[in-house]
This record gives structure tokens, sequence and C-alpha cells, in this order.
């Protein structure tokens, strides 16, 4: 039987067998090298020289190992129950060995030398701190009920969202960011990505779990804060400019594609305004209101950079939340002049909550900002920066002013046209992850969504696209199409049995993004969101075959 703790970076066993007293069983502790590599399990078993592993203390119960990986350590404390020894094998292999016919044994991970406690490990205590931990986390939590619907699709989706709740709960409640493949599985290097902290943090807000939000942004907050700071100095604007690939000590990565995304930029100010929501109180004004004054002055800076003076300000200079949609020959992008909009009205609300004045040029910005472009009436994914080098074609796009950028690129009206239905449909973003605003109405975004069902390129999206559909349909009243994008039989919107959301057997095994995003559609389908009309389950088919129950759930922004 095998436990993990809850508060502790431990796992703890009992084996029972003849085996072990008849010295034909033993436990192997085997440790490797970090393979370094982009997407795997991050063990190099074939680098022996290149790190070094002994035991450093020992008594007659516990062990303390020491790991040196270049010029890191790490140290793992194993304590056991019983007539036990631990032996050292090789340089990374020890082993423990009883001659009992049970043994129980714990494994705790630490940054610094640890010792054991002055309470010796019972494996019986910690069993018991385990099961009262979990039930306590599902009571106090969101839960939905689906047994009561009749629609065939039910089940399959209660599946999902149970597991994701479970998946989500032990990758992503932490006190570092997650890899988009939390704890089971290397990704990207090993580095979170901040623009995925929305879909790894709001569900947690959404279902009663508020202290896990509260975890993340404590990271921001001391180790994250001054390391942004200085990369907007650095590039000559104000506030903080959140880094998009970072590591636990809030290193920025270098990309040529994520340091030019900005969409991770707002998520601090929607984070925070959930807590907010859960404590609408001065500590809550006061833990996170530098933050939330900081991200918007840099969100403000960048707007004005785009348009100093006067006239609509369509954001440039940045990859879009639809990567396909490139700095290089585009611009105007939907989702962030949509985030924009957002981040500045609520870091406007932050102000007058904490007894400040409104700033006079975040108003003039919220103003100024573009409407979402539209073509054809429908919302784009984005505007050329350059005309089509198809030269029969022709395209003019006032009133939006085209800026002058060095290195843009011209591209045929083709390949825009293809670049612009592949990947994650953003537009839709803009729609679905924020509250209403006034740079869309709701009829050209209804017409963009059928759009989008009929034509994206399915192919090339991501896990959490789904979520994002199906959070746009239900603000848009279409809850038939928010079901059909969550349940959608496309490779990317895989689960497996055991719920994780499979992408590409050569790259990604599991996409927690996927389960966050299912989990926040979920609850505003039952719960709603700010505005809306209908109390009781709006993101659902009212024709009787899906009676939806469920309890502590929050109303999305």
């Amino acid at each position: 039987m095998t436990a993990v703790e809850a508060n502790k970076d431990a796992l703890f066993s009992r084996i029972k067998t003849d085996l072990l007293a008849e010295g034909r069983a033993k436990v192997s502790f085997r440790f490797s090298y970090p393979s370094g590599q982009h997407a795997d399990d991050a063990n190099n078993w074939n680098s022996p020289e290149q790190h070094s592993s002994q035991i450093i203390s020992s008594d007659s119960n516990s062990a303390l190992l020491e790991r040196k990986l270049d010029d890191t350590s790490y140290y793992i404390l194993i304590q056991w129950q019983g007539n036990a020894k631990i032996d050292t094998v090789d340089k990374h292999c020890f082993t423990l060995s009883t001659t009992d016919n049970i043994l129980s044994f714990s494994v705790e991970f630490a940054e610094n030398p640890i010792q054991k406690g002055d309470i010796s490990f019972s494996f019986d205590q910690d069993l018991k701190a385990v099961l009262k931990y979990w039930p306590a986390f599902w009571n106090s939590g969101g839960i939905v009920d689906f047994s009561q619907c009749t629609d065939p699709r039910a089940p399959e989706l209660e599946r999902r969202v149970v597991l994701s709740q479970y998946l989500t709960k032990i990758n992503c409640d932490n006190s570092l960011p997650p890899q988009e493949t939390g704890l089971t599985y290397n990704s990207w290097f090993g580095r979170p990505h901040l623009e995925m902290i929305w879909w790894h943090a709001v569900d947690f807000a959404l279902w009663n779990h508020p202290q896990m939000v509260k975890n993340m942004l404590d990271w921001y907050n001391t180790t994250a804060y001054p390391e942004a700071k200085k990369i907007a100095e650095r590039q000559g604007f104000k506030g903080v400019r959140w880094m998009k690939m970072t590591d636990p000590n809030a290193g920025e990565a270098p990309s040529n594609t994520g340091s030019f995304l900005t969409w991770q930029q707002p998520h601090y100010i929607y984070l925070a305004e959930e807590m907010y929501r859960f404590n609408p109180d001065g500590e809550t004004l006061e833990k996170y209101g530098e933050g939330v004054e900081a991200t918007a002055e840099f969100m403000a800076d960048f707007a004005k950079a785009c348009a100093p003076e006067k006239g609509l300000i369509e954001l440039y200079g940045q990859t879009a939340m639809q990567e396909s949609m490139s700095k290089d020959f585009s611009f105007g992008h939907p989702f962030e002049q949509a985030y924009w909009w957002y981040g500045l009205t609520t870091a406007q609300k932050w102000r007058e909550r904490r007894g400040l004045e409104r700033r006079a040029d975040w108003d003039d910005i919220i103003k100024r900002l573009a409407p979402l472009y539209e073509s054809d009436g429908i919302y784009t994914a984005g505007i050329p920066l350059k005309p089509f080098s198809d030269k029969s074609v022709s395209k003019e796009f006032d009133p939006y002013k085209t800026p002058d950028i060095k290195g843009s690129k011209e591209i045929s009206k083709e390949e825009f046209d293809q670049k612009s239905k592949s990947d994650h449909p953003a537009v839709l973003g803009a729609c679905g992850l924020l509250p209403k605003s006034p740079l869309y109405n709701d009829k050209v975004m209804d017409n963009t969504l059928t759009w989008v069902m009929d034509n994206w390129n399915w192919n090339t999206t991501w896990g959490w696209d789904y979520g994002m559909v199906a959070m746009a349909a239900a603000r848009l009243g279409r809850p038939d199409v928010a079901l059909e994008a969550l349940l959608m039989e496309k490779g990317k919107n895989t689960y497996l049995v055991s719920g994780h959301n499979f992408q590409e057997p050569t790259r990604l095994r599991l996409y927690l993004p996927g389960n966050g995003a299912l989990l926040n559609a979920i609850a505003m389908m039952c719960a709603g969101w700010d505005g809306c009309k209908d109390v009781l389950n709006p993101g659902f088919p009212k024709d009787g075959s899906w009676k939806v129950r469920w309890e502590n759930l929050h109303r999305m922004q």
C-alpha cells in the first residue's frame, strides 16, 4: 500500500510479504541525472559521473541522503519502522531490507537538509492523516451530479469532471506554478508557462478552493515580482512584465515565440479579482493591490507605445494567444484587445476600492482600445501588417491604422486565412474567458462561433480550446454547442481512463490545461457568470435531458 502526504513532499509505503523475511525482496532507491529533454520522464540513467548520491547521516530508523547535481544539492530523508537496514549498492542505488515480513517506510524530498522530527514515522498515523484529508477536500469543494441526466453523454462528462478535479489537485496545488504536465511528466524542459496559469488556477476558485489560488499568487508576489520588474525596466516599460516561460526562481527562458506573448500579463489581475470576490476586504486589497497596479502600469505603457497620442489602439509587437498569428505579420489580435480592456478596467476598480483616484491616462486607453476587427460578418484572428502578397487581392483596414514595423512579413491571403483558423480559436476566448466588453457585440460573436465550429482546423488545436469554446457558447446562449465542444471527438480532446487529457504519443501524454478548461466550463455552465440572468444551469439545454445538480460552485466573472 502506497500513499502520498497531503502537506509534505513525501510518500510512504507498507509492504507485506514473506519474501522480505526470506531475504528475497528489498526496496531499491535509484537516482538518475536530469534528462534535459523537451518532453519525457526526466530521467537520464546513462550519466552516473555527472551527479553524486550518498548517505550523509543515519541511525536505526532513518537515513539522510544528499544528492548533488552540478552546483545544486537536494536531500532525501528515508524513515522506516521496525527492524530494517539501509545499504549502499553503488553510486546511485540504495536498498532497504528487513528480516520481518512487513516493511513500512517513508521517503521525503527537501531542498535543504532535514532531520526526522520528534515523533517517529508511523505508517498508520500518516495513513489516517491522508484518509482524513481527502474527504475534507471533496466535501469542502464544488461537486456536480449528473446522475439524473438522461442524455447518454452525461456519464462520460461526469467521469471527466471527477477525475479532472483529482488530477488538478495533485498536480497543480503547489507553492510554484505547475508544468502543463504537472508532476507526472516533463514538458518544455520542465518549465512552467505563466500564460497557462489561467487554466491551472481559475478552476480552483470556481470550485471553492481559493487557498490554491492564493498559493500561486504568493509566488507571484514574492519570487516573480522582482524579476518581472527587471524585465519591464530592461525593455523600457513601467510596472512589471510577467514572464511567459519560467522556472521556480522566476527566471525568464528565451523563446522566439514565448518571449513575445502578452496574454499572460492580465492573469494576475484576474486572479486577484477572484481572491477579492472571496474576501472583499482591506486585507485582500493590501495583499494584491501593488501587484494589480504594477501589472496595469505595464499594460498601459505597452498600449501607449502602440498609439502614443490619439486614435484607436490596436496592440502590436506581440504573438497572439493564437500562436499561429505571429507578431511578424499580424496585429490587433482579438483576445489581447479584450483582455487589455478587462485588465485596465478592473485595475481602475481596484484603485477606487483602495481609496485612490482613477488614472485618467488609463481611462483614455480604455476608451481608445479598438473593437475586435470584423470581416464578412465575423470577428477575425487579427489584421495583416502588410497588404497581402497576392497582388490581385485588395483589402482596406480603415479606420484601423496599420503600424509600420521594421521586418514585418508579407504573406498571401491564402496563407493568412489558413493561419487564422489554426491553433487556438482565441477570438472566442474574448467572449468565453472574460466578462462582456464593449469591444464586440453578441450577434457577430455568435456568427463567429458558428463559423469556428464549421471551419476550424481542429487538428491544430490543444486540449483547453474545447473548454474555451464551450464557455463562449454558454455565454452566447448556445448550450447545445457548449456540450458539442466539450465532447467533440478529436485527438486533442481525448481523456484517458486515468482522466488525463491526452495530446500526442510522442510529445505530451497528458495536458492539465485541458482538465482545467473542462472544470472552468462546467462550473460556469452550472453556476453562471456575472450578468447572467439564468441562475440555474444556464449552460445546459432546457429540454429536460440535463438535470444537473451541484453545490459549492461559484459564478465566473
